[in-house]
């Protein structure tokens, strides 16, 4: 188990799979916000959903309607259970504060791969690789 910190963006406690992506993220278009389930064509997560998961990811990318995306999801039931980034901008901070999704930055993103289990304890991050589940 390896044991990381960064700077909380919302406070709070999560754990769940972890869904990773190596690019950036639009929330504005490239998340169907009834289903949680990525719709970009060509970006590694299509057809993914990250309801429920610990979404790892280097950044945001697109509008700032994003932040009101990242609510509808958490209205809808399948937001990210957390999100851990390399660095949090306003688009991802305003939506994690709204929807109450705890939320870390300044972390290191290649420490993490999709499957590991992830815990968010108040910037606190513990992982389980998924060779150790």
């Amino acid at each position: 188990m390896s044991i990381l910190t960064g700077r909380v963006i919302f406070s709070g406690k999560a754990r769940g799979k972890v869904v990773k992506s190596d690019l950036p993220i639009s929330f504005f278009g490239a998340v169907d916000q009834k289903t949680g389930i990525i719709k970009e064509p060509r970006h590694p997560l299509q057809g993914q959903s990250i309801a429920g998961k610990i979404l790892v990811f280097p950044h945001a990318k697109g509008s700032t309607v994003g932040s009101y995306i990242l609510y509808a999801l958490k209205k809808n039931n399948v937001a990210p259970a957390g999100m851990i980034l390399e660095q949090c901008e306003t688009i991802v901070a305003v939506g994690a504060i709204i929807s109450e999704i705890p939320t870390v930055d300044q972390v290191a993103i290649d420490r993490f791969q999709t499957g590991d289990v992830v815990r968010i304890d108040e910037g606190e991050i513990k992982i389980e690789k998924k060779s150790d589940c």
